[in-house]
């Protein structure tokens, strides 16, 4: 479980932070509405894939889907829309320099509407290096500066990691403790907000959009991968590891998103990206509990795993919370029952 739920932690990490890169190539021959109009389709039928093959069942319950299109609203249909207009006015790294502010979002949501998501010092000092380090890589003049619609631009971003920090914590609270397969929530959210923008495509469909090899293979990368098999280990980590750990994922997309940008295709890169790149991953090391020193052997035999309560922001706390899921699962559905 451990390795797995780190894993996709990762892999989540690479396939959002290079989005930022395909959208701007994909900017080239399609309008932003055309842009997430792509990836929301080819998303669903690659979860639409994964669910054959899984044999993932869809959830039936018409309240459910009601809740599901509001996570769906909130991220995936609006900050898609928002990131793909500030995109072409913004670099791709910079877009995903911005998107890491959706923890400092999700920790202030989750912090009143979540229990089990109260703040504790480690935690705290993680979220706050990790935002300095955001600061660091956003560089002197930031969100002030520049003109040709840049500020608004960033705003639009800003936006669209709100979004993202109140999906995190609804999904976390409304969806992730009826214990579905995470495949099925997935496929559901990706679905509606394809059915969303099909729903529209009349008024999306002028200017014609003009496809080449470089846009299509963004598309199906953005679409397929950032977008459909990214949700499905979204919500796995959500629910191994709870809201804020995993908008932590966030770090880590600057990181791709600028190196992405710079090598592929041709962004400037300022020596406060490096430094700022280091106080991210510092910042998610900390509140993860990565620093803090391992207690003594004996110690640990004689507290056992309860010593660490939920709230803890550990590593290990963490997968005591993920292995305690299920029962907490079985006791809310016998709760309904």
């Amino acid at each position: 479980m451990r390795l797995r739920i780190g894993a996709q932690f990762v892999a989540l990490a690479c396939a959002w932070g290079s989005s930022f890169l395909f959208i701007k190539v994909a900017l080239d021959g399609l309008t932003p509405a055309q842009v997430v109009w792509g990836r929301l389709v080819l998303g669903a039928v690659a979860l639409c894939g994964v669910m054959a093959v899984t044999r993932g069942r869809i959830p039936r319950d018409p309240g459910l889907w009601l809740r599901l299109s509001v996570v769906s609203m909130l991220l995936c249909v609006v900050p898609f829309l928002l990131f793909s207009w500030a995109g072409q006015r913004l670099d791709s790294g910079m877009a995903s320099i911005l998107n890491a502010t959706t923890p400092l979002l999700t920790l202030l949501v989750g912090a009143v509407a979540l229990a089990d998501e109260r703040l504790d010092r480690r935690r705290t000092t993680g979220l706050l290096a990790g935002f300095a380090g955001v600061l660091v890589l956003i560089g002197p003049g930031g969100l002030a500066g520049g003109g040709d619609g840049r500020l608004v631009a960033q705003l639009a971003c800003l936006c669209a990691t709100a979004c993202y920090g109140v999906a995190f914590v609804y999904l976390r609270r409304y969806i992730t403790p009826l214990g579905l397969p995470a495949v099925g929530v997935a496929f559901v959210q990706v679905t509606i907000g394809a059915a969303v923008m099909l729903l529209a495509t009349p008024w999306i469909v002028t200017p014609a959009p003009r496809l080449d090899l470089p846009i299509t293979l963004s598309m199906v990368a953005l679409g397929g991968l950032s977008t459909g098999l990214a949700y499905l280990w979204n919500n796995n980590i959500v629910q191994a590891w709870g809201a804020v750990n995993a908008s932590a994922v966030t770090y880590l997309t600057p990181v791709v998103g600028v190196t992405a940008g710079v090598l592929l295709l041709g962004e400037r890169l300022s020596w406060n990206q490096p430094v700022g790149a280091v106080l991210v991953i510092a910042g998610i090391m900390t509140a993860h509990g990565t620093f803090r020193k391992a207690a003594p052997s004996a110690a640990r035999a004689a507290d056992g795993p309860a010593a660490e309560g939920p709230e803890d922001g550990s590593i290990a706390a963490i997968h005591v919370r993920a292995a305690q899921g299920p029962d907490l699962t079985s006791r809310g559905q016998r709760g309904r029952e």
